[in-house]
């Protein structure tokens, strides 16, 4: 009897699963990677086979392929697309192949369909990171060679807003919020009426993180990138992976840069002010966007834990609506939610090409 369903997560060291009853994990494991093993594959995708070898040593003695009903893998860096539950189509694992951006998130769609075909179930992806439902004012950037792109944690944001609808028994697609998620990376959304309207950009807007750089002054950016001393690529990872908190401290753990501000550090302490007090102005300009009808603020994320953090965010923006704390982020029970919306017919789940986004 098919009863399961399979999330599937790729990332750059890891595979995670989880299997699901209806809401309930019955069972997760992270399966780990290590470089020499990936560093055999020319490209992501040729990880194909190897992570899907993986995957069948979970489920050995375990799980009858048969029982699963459904197959969810995280999505990949797809073209721009809206917010949804989307059926794994050839079209959309053509496009992963062919994709120039290297990320194991493209694997997730190929595992998903790999194991949904041997099994006869539905595979499906929810709310990639490339989703897109900016309002055509919100792209303008101010040189029109330039478009503002909408790149951010679109799984965990969506799977807050709709958790705290459901929490309230609201209608998704009758408030408006503002959604700030903080880990390694941070993007921002504003929702209005279950759309979201405009993004922070996770790459290369907003705050600096403990990680990225976030916005900086971008007059002083071009004299480093034409100083000499960066090649593209340096400076490429100075801004992403080696920005922020590891530019200040050499480490990227928010909870051990609290540890030595507490120890006394005013560094330490000036550091983590700027980093809440620039996340808590990108949150006033989302604000903005929605004209000030906010019904939410919500703080998910890993660094949304950090209690002290979270009350300095609060104290900044609590005049614009009622703050909510989510704090972590579960991608797995995020993906079964997803593909559960489609399952009990609250949500259609989308076709990709259907949903395809072009821009001038």
């Amino acid at each position: 009897m098919k009863q399961y369903i399979l999330a599937i997560n790729p990332g750059s060291t890891t595979t995670k699963l989880g299997v699901f009853l209806e809401n309930q994990l019955v069972e997760s494991c992270s399966i780990k990677h290590s470089t020499d093993e990936l560093n055999r594959f020319e490209h992501v995708i040729d990880q194909l086979e190897y992570r899907m070898d993986m995957i069948l040593n979970f489920l050995d003695g375990k799980y009858e392929i048969d029982s699963f009903r459904a197959f969810v893998g995280r999505g990949g860096l797809l073209r721009p697309i809206p917010c949804g539950t989307y059926t794994v189509t050839e079209h959309m694992l053509r496009d992963l192949r062919e994709s120039r951006d290297e990320h194991a998130c493209n694997l997730g769609a190929p595992l998903a369909a790999i194991f949904a075909a041997r099994a006869n179930a539905k595979a499906y992806i929810v709310d990639p990171v490339v989703v897109d439902e900016m309002q055509d004012v919100a792209r303008i950037s101010g040189l029109p060679q330039l478009r503002r792109k909408s790149v951010f944690h679109a799984l965990n944001i969506r799977a807050v807003f709709n958790r705290l609808a459901d929490d309230r028994n609201l209608n998704a697609n009758e408030i408006s919020a503002i959604v700030a998620h903080m880990g390694g990376g941070t993007s921002l959304a504003a929702i209005k009426n279950g759309r979201i309207i405009d993004v922070v950009n996770a790459l290369e807007e907003g705050s600096f993180t403990p990680e990225r750089a976030g916005a900086v002054p971008m007059l002083q950016l071009i004299d480093m990138a034409y100083s000499g001393t960066y090649s593209k690529d340096e400076l490429r990872k100075l801004l992403v992976g080696k920005g922020g908190l590891v530019a200040y401290f050499g480490t990227n753990d928010c909870k051990r840069v609290q540890d030595i501000a507490e120890g006394g550090d005013e560094k330490a302490k000036l550091v983590l002010d700027a980093m809440v007090y620039q996340i808590s102005k990108q949150i006033g300009s989302l604000a903005a966007a929605l004209e000030g009808n906010v019904d939410y603020i919500i703080l998910t994320g890993g660094i949304a834990r950090d209690q002290t953090l979270m009350e300095s965010i609060r104290k900044r923006v609590a005049f614009i609506a009622p703050v909510e704390v989510f704090p972590g982020e579960d991608e797995l029970q995020a993906l079964n939610e997803g593909v559960l919306r489609v399952l009990s017919g609250k949500e259609l789940a989308k076709t990709y090409e259907d949903e395809l986004l072009t821009f001038v």
